[in-house]
């Protein structure tokens, strides 16, 4: 089954989530017509090979012309509308620049993946919970009607001001009327009568100043109370849920309603400052004792401005972190003189400021590191697909500054990767009169000089924000606190997910657990000290626990990516729990799981019966990713061989723990079907034997010594076969052993 087949039939909660990461960049109807071609593609590659990129766009392009002219046959002129549109946009916006659409859609599918992991969970983790509670949905109901309520409110008061203005003329012309007349007409009953009349409608006119400036100073309260309250926490919570969808958690949405929100209220702050700049219009023309208009104008205009000023400030945010295109997922982590991206939005939305707002990037204030390439840019309308006013630079490098002496400071292998920086953004908003300075600064990064640091740099970034939602504490690794261990497993678990496609169960989470503690603990009682996590050595290791973490996370995305997003791969469970598993299995049974001693490595035990019925268990040295880039890993499981004593090799793997036959487990992986007996000239070509690599490991009774360093036996399986009729067992294990533990 397709990966899009299966997002298709997620709950409505997950295809929500869906819907949020397509749209005009990334079309779901492309999505959804080329599905398979789009998954059989090595978009992340591309995201990264320029070359590669151009060759999948030209592609993409012959997949939706070959989709059109199928629908142009069909007359669906719907689909035939959308599929020119989609086929424009490609040539239009992606020819300059195929990488860009590489990792829309490298993005797009790994985000699938993830909502795919994180639906075949069983339980939530705190973190997420926290993230989708029904209190924070509630509140942005609130938030949503509140603001509406404003708009009218303030729609409303406009109103009340023209009927202001038009009761002015009246006066003004009925007053002026008067004041013409000649002195013995002023002195006649008619004319008394007319001042009592605009005595009486200056009364009126009174009260409707006081009532406009009333309800005026409502709508100003209204909007001061909604944005130091419940706007602020709004803001506060997309802030967080973006620092943890960096790190791998669920993907963040709910900015375009905040820009909504944001937009809506300032233009409701420029229609009241408006509204009292009509009030001051008919001050000019007309005042009198008592008149609320110079007592009360004054401070509410200063209010709105003071608001106006505050929500421009809020609403300037980092909307995409900083990344580097070719670590897609390890935003936050930037070498030196390596290009990344960045994406800011101003969520007011007004067309009088498109183009008319220019970003200036910096880095730190220490002057160690400076910015490289194009740091100033115009925010627009155009670049984003839902036509917000961002910026998004794209070709930023960081470079290190020499110090007096003429070197680099710390640039090389040894680079603090617990060293804390960060990028600021400032412009200027001039708008109405008003001009407003605009700060904001990303999440802080991590800086390395070789990628041989990005793991452990990876690890303070998690750290970072799992840990504190201050968007701005530089020096939060001079005393870093201990996480919640419940906290700190779900993160891990959404490393595997978001990057290789599967998530961890309780059980793997269990196991890591008491890898981290030593001890089987309360997740939510336990709190981990940063040292356990990334500093200190496991017990009796050379590496971090981190550092093996991470060298599994590489193993799997290279290696072994499709057999782990099946659930094939038990993975993390300990040499003794691995035991208590497979002793009342049947003989043959095995399971696969990740090494505790080796980096990187994957072995597979199995059990067996000895004649006197006792149970051994058999363990294969593991595989690293040199072993597994000769071999796939299905493969090797299909044509893993034993030698025991004086018998003949023979396939001890039967069935997958608990009971899944081998084959219908791995069947699909295999890398073709393998040949019992091929004949020299089946293939070999010039007169060669073609040769295949078996793997084949020999058992002694008396010794679990290895007698060879490899378990690969580059020949022929005619040759093989060959060696079985003509040769015995004896004579194959000088040729082909390797070490095989057993007990």
């Amino acid at each position: 089954m397709s990966q899009w087949s299966q997002v298709q039939q997620l709950e409505i909660k997950f295809l929500e989530q869906v819907d949020q990461f397509y749209d005009d960049n990334f079309p779901m109807e492309i999505r959804h017509l080329l599905a398979q071609w789009i998954e059989s593609q090595d978009w992340e590659a591309a995201a990264n090979n320029e070359a590669l990129a151009m060759i999948l766009l030209q592609n993409l392009i012959i997949q939706v012309d070959e989709q059109l002219d199928r629908v142009s046959q069909e007359k669906n002129l719907l689909l035939i509308h959308n599929l020119k549109r989609v086929r424009k946009l490609l040539q239009g916006k992606y020819h300059g620049n195929p990488m860009h659409i590489a990792v829309i859609i490298s993005n797009c599918l790994r985000e699938e993946r993830r909502i795919l992991a994180a639906a075949s969970m069983p339980v939530q983790g705190p973190l997420e919970k926290s993230l989708q509670s029904s209190v924070v949905s509630e509140r942005q109901r609130n938030v949503e009607h509140k603001v509406s309520a404003i708009k009218n409110s303030a729609q409303m008061t406009d109103q009340d001001v023209k009927y202001l203005e038009d009761l002015q003329e009246e006066f003004d012309f009925r007053y002026k009327t008067i004041q013409s007349l000649e002195q013995n007409d002023k002195n006649s009953a008619l004319i008394k009568q007319e001042m009592l009349a605009l005595q009486a409608m200056l009364n009126t006119l009174d009260y409707k100043r006081k009532e406009v400036l009333s309800k005026t100073g409502r709508v100003i309260h209204e909007i001061d109370m909604l944005m130091g309250n419940m706007l602020t926490e709004e803001l506060l919570d997309w802030k967080r849920r973006q620092q943890i969808a960096c790190i791998g958690g669920p993907l963040h949405g709910g900015l375009d309603q905040l820009q909504n929100c944001f937009t809506l209220l300032a233009e409701s702050l420029f229609q009241v400052r408006r509204q009292l700049e009509k009030l001051d219009e008919l001050l000019t023309r007309l005042t009198y004792d008592g008149d609320p208009i110079p007592v009360q104008r004054p401070q509410l205009l200063e209010k709105v401005n003071f608001l106006l000023y505050n929500l421009f400030r809020n609403s300037f945010v980092v909307e995409r972190q900083p990344c580097m295109p070719t670590h897609p997922q390890r935003p936050m982590v930037l070498k030196t003189l390596i290009q990344f991206t960045v994406k800011l939005r101003l969520l007011i939305k007004l067309p009088e400021l498109n183009y008319q707002i220019r970003v200036k990037a910096t880095i730190d204030n220490n002057r160690r590191f400076v910015l490289c390439g194009t740091h100033v840019k115009a925010m627009n309308m155009d670049e984003s697909a839902n036509g917000s006013l961002s910026v998004e630079f794209r070709h930023l490098q960081p470079k290190e500054m020499k110090t007096s002496a003429g070197s680099k400071g710390n640039e090389g292998p040894h680079m603090v990767t617990e060293e804390l920086h960060s990028i600021s953004f400032e412009t200027q908003v001039c708008l109405y009169g008003l001009t407003i300075n605009l700060e904001t600064s990303s999440l802080p990064v991590v800086m390395i000089s070789n990628v041989s640091q990005l793991p452990n740099a990876w690890a303070s970034i998690i750290w970072y924000n799992l840990s504190t939602n201050d968007p701005q504490n530089l020096s939060f690794f001079n005393n870093p606190p201990a996480a919640t261990l419940s906290q700190l497993l779900e993160v891990l678990s959404w490393q595997f997910s978001s990057y290789v496609g599967r998530g961890l169960n309780s059980e793997q989470l269990n196991m890591l657990a008491e890898k981290l503690t030593g001890q089987q603990v309360s997740y939510n009682d336990y709190q981990l000290s940063w040292a356990k996590f990334c500093k200190e050595h496991l017990p009796g290791k050379s590496f971090t626990f981190w550092v093996w973490l991470e060298a599994i996370l590489d193993l799997i995305k290279k290696h072994i990516l499709p057999l782990w997003i099946d659930g094939y791969i038990m993975g993390f469970v300990s040499k003794e729990k691995e035991r208590i598993l497979l002793k009342d299995k049947t003989p043959g049974t095995f399971l696969l799981r990740f090494s505790e001693s080796n980096l990187g490595g994957i072995t597979f035990t199995w059990v067996d019966q000895l004649e006197n019925g006792d149970v051994t268990f058999h363990s294969v040295e593991p595989y690293n990713k040199g072993r597994l880039s000769a071999l796939p890993f299905a493969d090797i499981l299909r044509d893993y061989k034993v030698i025991m004593a004086d018998n003949v090799p023979e396939n001890p793997l039967k069935y997958l723990y608990p009971d899944i036959p081998k084959d219908k487990a791995f069947g699909k992986h295999y890398s073709c079907q393998p040949n019992e007996v091929s004949k020299p000239s089946d293939g070999g070509g010039k007169g060669y034997v073609p040769s295949v690599f078996i793997p084949v490991s020999k058992i002694l009774n008396d010794s679990t010594e290895p007698h060879s360093p490899s378990d690969l036996l580059p020949m022929s399986p005619s040759v093989y076969a060959v060696l079985r009729e003509h040769l015995s067992p004896t004579a194959i294990e000088t040729a082909v052993s390797c070490e095989v533990s057993h007990s």
